[in-house]
């Protein structure tokens, strides 16, 4: 029950970030600003960044549930689950609102550091129940490989 208990409301929490950043980014990803920079080749089309996240926090929801109900080491996870959910949402107004692709870059990469460090410091812990976070990471270093191609390239 705990284990569920935990999935819902790690995933609200998550819902929420996305939906705050969901409005500086559909603002920002229609302006002509962020249409005409120059932009990664891979670059995957706009509606499926709102579906990969969709699927992304969902499986981080049942990540952080397994591991905040197995560790002893609560505090440690919260405080780690809201910077990463800070960076998450504060990359959107940055990037796209105030049109900063430096410090975008600065934050995306912390994000990432901190996602990898999940993955590496809590395995032990929680082992294959770790895939459960694999999906942010991966994406993570995609969504840092784009915004890489963005400050160099403009």
């Amino acid at each position: 029950m705990k284990f569920v208990f935990g999935v819902l409301i790690f995933v609200l929490i998550n819902f929420l970030g996305l939906l705050f950043g969901a409005i500086y980014t559909r603002i920002g990803a229609s302006s002509i600003w962020y249409q005409e920079l120059n932009k990664a080749p891979w670059t995957p089309p706009g509606y499926l960044f709102g579906l990969f996240w969709l699927f992304i926090m969902i499986c981080f929801g049942f990540y952080m549930s397994k591991l905040y109900t197995d560790s002893k080491s609560k505090k440690e996870i919260f405080i780690l689950f809201i910077v990463q959910w800070f960076l998450n949402f504060i990359w959107n107004p940055i990037f796209f609102y105030f049109r900063n692709i430096e410090i975008g870059l600065i934050l995306i990469l912390c994000l990432t550091s901190i996602i990898f460090f999940f993955l590496y410091r809590y395995y032990k812990l929680i082992k294959l129940w770790s895939i459960f976070i694999l999906p942010y990471f991966l994406w993570l270093l995609i969504a840092s490989s784009l915004n890489i191609y963005i400050y160099l390239f403009n």
